[in-house]
């Protein structure tokens, strides 16, 4: 009986002694990692705040893209810390690395479109075709950019609808920006009967051109013979003006066009 005794309480010494040695040797390990993680927390929130002041100051970054950028770099400088902890307690940090790349891996065919869509977003907003506001026009959509995200631009037609376009049809597609140039040609075309006195027509014509502010001086507008048929004589007109009142001063001129030449009793075919 006191045999027994002795053996459980060498069994209870000796184990007592190995959960010393084991809590002394983790413990240090643990207390190494909490203080890895909050330091690298802390570390990587500094690093990417700095970026995201640097790379905002890059002129033509937009303010989206510095965020996506100051993100990419925190969570990337959190997965490195949360693998340096692990590679403190010995677990094996290249078969978690190689793990990692074989799930970006599958995840980015899974989202091909999706990471299309968010590659077509980066070049927009580094390039720069249109900013919000502006008037666009593609073989697909066409409205006023309201906002431009990583995923798809949101729009605004004429008739003020709302649209959502993903980036990769607009960044795949020839792009004409209405709104970029600040000055902008109009071209108009009149037919007239070969019996009119062309003379006076284009008098008419430079008199109700010249009578509006808004058309430039230069490069001066012009009318020139465009076509000629057997019954009728076609005449283009061209003037230059500011691209913020080009729709208006296009309807203008043809409501004060149409007006002079029936009062000069010029007929327009």
């Amino acid at each position: 009986m006191e045999d027994q005794t002795a053996n459980v309480v060498v069994a209870a010494r000796t184990a007592l002694n190995q959960a010393s040695a084991l809590a002394v040797q983790y413990g240090f390990s643990i207390l190494g990692a909490i203080v890895l993680l909050i330091g690298g927390w802390i570390l990587a929130g500094a690093i990417s705040r700095s970026a995201y002041r640097v790379i905002s100051r890059v002129r033509g970054i937009d303010e989206t893209l510095a965020s996506f950028f100051q993100n990419l770099l925190h969570y990337s400088l959190l997965i490195l810390v949360f693998i340096t902890v692990l590679g403190q307690f010995g677990v094996q940090t290249a078969s978690i690395i190689a793990t990692l790349g074989a799930a970006g891996l599958a995840i980015g065919l899974a989202l091909q479109g999706t990471l299309q869509n968010i590659a077509a977003g980066i070049m927009l907003l580094v390039l720069r075709p249109f900013r919000v506001g502006e008037y666009i026009e593609t073989v697909n959509v066409k409205g006023f950019i309201r906002d431009i995200g990583l995923f798809a631009t949101e729009m605004k037609t004429a008739d003020g609808l709302y649209l959502m376009a993903p980036n990769s049809t607009l960044w795949n597609t020839p792009i004409i920006n209405h709104s970029r140039e600040p000055n902008r040609r109009q071209e108009l075309s009149l037919a007239f009967g070969n019996e009119v006195d062309t003379d006076l027509a284009r008098k008419t014509i430079f008199d109700v051109l010249k009578a509006d502010q808004r058309i430039q001086t230069k490069p001066a507008p012009v009318v020139y013979f465009d076509d000629f048929a057997a019954d009728q004589t076609v005449m283009k007109i061209e003037y230059w003006t500011i691209t913020a009142v080009w729709t208006q001063t296009r309807h203008d001129i043809i409501a004060h066009l149409k007006s002079r030449l029936a009062a000069a009793d010029i007929p327009i075919k």
